[in-house]
């Protein structure tokens, strides 16, 4: 349940009050706002990155840490939004991107590192029988509609409320006026009977069905193992591509979230810390579906794009996936982040807190309330004034977490700065209990 409205200006003052000492706590960060707002719209280019009173202005990384313009160190706990699984300075990819360096960016030709790392995604996740590279989770995903669409000769495409595959395929509210012009239906994640009537009234028409087997933007939000089940055999008996969007979720198993789930989509979406902490996209499946991409078939489809194989991607993801992120390291992450999350959540409880963590294994959200959240739809009942005190709370005491709740653990967390994180998360928890209690 949310605070009560009794309770509103007791968490209005300690907010106000976290604002102020952040404000007075980085001047060097709100100067470098201000001078980028000369360039760019609100001094921004990426969104998610955004926060008021204005956005921390990061310099350096090493290790599991950043140091901020004004000098602050904190223990990164946001994880690049997942692209920084290996933390900012790990020595064996430096040595892979040294090594692709010293033989010459951009080579004009295919390269060896293009084939290494496409053995490695072909023999990790289960689906992937042939894959492509594209340079973000957002092409790879208008990538993989596209290919649903060609291959199915439909038009119309399948996500969930609250959705978000990339910057033109998002479905908070519904969607946004920019988004990619296709023809959407939105199903609700979660919701069984409601989703497999709109598949099922849709099916003559509908290419794909595009859902993450759990909802990152949204709030890390799993699905429900039957949902899932549901999606694959609906979509197998209408002729309609299923698509896994796992730019996120592929590292919550040593074989992705479908190995997770056990269930198997025609076509999967990659990103994020694949490329090593370079940019990086994927698209795979079937090879009965990526062959229209083979440019040695007659009325083969072109797929362009001048750093899609670029070295340096290539030759981080080839080695992050076959040195670094091995399954033993896969599994052992995630089951440091279960308990993790196990912990918080009873801490909350103990201290009768409106916090809840969602999540599976390295990755999990803190929402602004007690009750279990299943879809979307039950983020009404979260505070996000409690995500910002926290959040605000947590930079001042040296840990970063995002903005809006999430948390991405990394390889280079040691045992301690986990217990550090959670010590801390139970004195803010306590230090607050007067304000929503």
């Amino acid at each position: 349940m949310p605070v009560p409205d009794s309770d509103r200006p007791r968490l209005d003052a300690a907010l106000a009050k976290a604002r102020a000492r952040y404000v007075a706590d980085n001047p060097a960060s709100e100067a470098a706002h201000h001078q980028a707002r000369q360039f760019m719209p609100g001094g921004n280019t990426r969104t998610i990155l955004y926060h008021d009173p204005f956005p921390l202005r990061a310099v350096s990384g090493h290790g599991a840490r950043i140091t901020d313009a004004d000098g602050h160190e904190y223990l990164n706990l946001l994880g690049e939004y997942t692209a920084g699984l290996f933390g900012h300075t790990h020595p064996v990819i430096r040595a892979a991107i040294d090594s692709a360096l010293d033989c010459g960016i951009n080579l004009s030709a295919h390269n060896t590192h293009e084939i290494r790392l496409a053995e490695l995604v072909c023999g990790r996740f289960p689906s992937i029988e042939r894959v492509r590279f594209t340079n973000s989770g957002t092409e790879a995903n208008l990538m993989a509609i596209a290919t649903a669409r060609h291959h199915t000769g439909r038009g119309r495409v399948m996500v969930m409320h609250g959705g978000y595959h990339g910057g033109l395929l998002y479905f908070g509210d519904g969607g946004i006026p920019i988004n990619a012009p296709y023809d959407f239906v939105l199903g609700r994640f979660n919701r069984i009977d409601a989703t497999r009537e709109l598949i099922r009234g849709n099916a003559g028409d509908l290419a794909c069905v595009l859902v993450e087997p759990m909802m990152g933007s949204a709030g890390c939000l799993p699905a429900d193992p039957d949902f899932l089940c549901m999606l694959r055999e609906e979509t197998r008996n209408a002729g309609t591509i299923l698509i896994f969007d796992e730019v996120m979720t592929s590292r919550l198993s040593p074989g992705g979230a479908q190995q997770h789930y056990d269930v198997l989509p025609d076509l999967t979406t990659l990103g994020k810390y694949i490329g090593g902490g370079m940019s990086f996209g994927a698209f795979g499946g079937t090879q009965e579906i990526m062959a229209m991409y083979d440019p040695g078939r007659p009325n083969a489809m072109p797929h362009a794009g001048t750093f899609n194989n670029n070295t340096l991607s290539m030759a981080a993801g080839a080695a992050a996936m076959g040195e670094v992120f091995t399954p033993l390291a896969a599994t052992a992450l995630n089951a440091r982040g279960d308990s993790l999350r196990h912990r918080l959540n009873t801490m909350a409880e103990e201290c009768s807190a409106p916090v809840h963590l969602t999540g599976i294994g390295s990755l999990m959200n803190l929402h602004g309330c007690r009750t279990e959240i299943r879809d979307p739809q039950d983020l009404v009942a979260s505070d996000d004034r409690i995500k910002q005190l926290v959040f605000l709370d947590l930079l001042e005491r040296g840990f970063y977490i995002a903005r809006r709740g999430f948390v991405a653990l990394m390889l280079p967390h040691t045992d301690r700065d986990l217990e550090a994180f959670s010590e801390t998360m139970e004195d803010i928890l306590k230090q607050h209990a007067g304000t929503w209690s």
